[in-house]
């Protein structure tokens, strides 16, 4: 059993083929961050041509690695969330693709790809569990309780976390897409006398809200000259305040569960001092585990969707179908494609 993913919510041209047996044979990216790096940020009437132009370069990349054409038992693809244009040029290829090779076509939740990917590596990930959900767009916990089944216990008010760190980041003066060299920037920091908040980290709720430490962090930089040190002390506070709110939230979901197992995914996943505090939460106070993805996953990339495509085809109770589906707007508490 194949499955031929094709992922183009936002700005990431992906396409990748899992095999149930196998695990991932192939998997293409094409990353449009140079494109958008002249603008400060994603332009989406751009991203969505750059999607038209590189799709099928990618996809003949891949049967040109092997030969699959007869062998793909599903197309899946990311009918949501997302900008509505990329969305549509994977939608209309998947389901031109399907329509000409008479292959199923299945649309997915971007979302729900994103919190189920660290499985790509790991067998141990069981429901339930309480996933961490942090990109650019997106801050949210959920309580997974099977495949298809989540419940939104928590959300950003505001800015995502990710969204935070690129803001910050620019006012540093540092390179688009910036949060990554945020954290970078971070590494070189020390401990001063920067109190930055944690923003409702007393509220009773599971929500968060990034504006305010935004905003704090954004008045100390602005109208002032600093030095590459002084830039770095910022840059550590600040990354410490989000990883504590997130982790703040967290560990009030998993108490109100009684859960033991964590799943942390979507872009901000990758941060290191994240993964660092939450395998020490996990071990110590929780005595369970805390589950990742890949580096390379944790980004938007079609190995996600092609393996969340073979979690629903094993199910056998989809209902593939070849009309053109996008949602623009799809939480993971109403997946009702499916």
């Amino acid at each position: 059993m194949k499955i031929l993913g094709i992922e183009t919510s936002c700005d990431d041209t992906g396409i990748a083929v899992y095999d149930n047996l196998q695990g991932l044979l192939v998997n293409e990216l094409y990353n449009q961050k140079k494109i958008h790096a002249n603008y400060g940020g994603i332009i989406p009437e751009l991203a969505s041509r750059t999607h038209s132009k590189k799709i099928i370069f990618l996809l003949d990349k891949i049967f040109k690695k092997i030969n699959l054409e007869k062998d793909i038992n599903l197309i899946a693809y990311t009918a949501g969330p997302g900008l509505v244009g990329s969305l549509l040029v994977g939608a209309t290829f998947a389901c031109s693709l399907g329509f000409s090779l008479n292959i199923p076509v299945l649309p997915v939740n971007h979302m729900e790809a994103h919190l189920l990917s660290p499985m790509l590596d790991s067998h141990l990930i069981t429901f339930p569990f309480i996933g961490l959900l942090v990109s650019g767009k997106h801050t949210q916990i959920i309580a997974a309780y099977k495949l298809g089944k989540y419940e939104i216990l928590g959300n950003s008010l505001d800015d995502a976390a990710g969204e935070a760190f690129d803001k910050i980041s620019k006012l540093l003066g540092l390179k688009y897409p910036n949060g990554h060299e945020l954290s970078n920037l971070a590494k070189k920091g020390v401990k001063i006398n920067l109190k930055f908040p944690r923003p409702m980290k007393n509220h009773s709720n599971l929500n968060f809200s990034f504006s305010g430490l935004k905003t704090f962090a954004a008045n100390i930089i602005k109208n002032k000259t600093l030095n590459f040190q002084q830039k770095a002390n910022i840059a550590k506070a600040f990354e410490d305040a989000v990883v504590d709110i997130l982790l703040i939230k967290t560990k009030r979901a998993l108490n109100q569960k009684k859960w033991s197992n964590l799943v942390i995914a979507g872009g901000v996943s990758a941060n290191k001092l994240l993964r660092k505090k939450s395998e020490i939460m996990m071990r110590e106070v929780f005595n369970g585990k805390v589950f990742f993805a890949r580096p390379e996953f944790c980004t938007d990339n079609g190995a996600m969707i092609a393996y969340l495509g073979s979690l629903y085809y094993k199910k056998k109770n989809i209902f593939p179908s070849l009309e053109i589906t996008v949602k623009p707007k799809w939480p993971l508490d109403s997946l009702s494609l499916l």
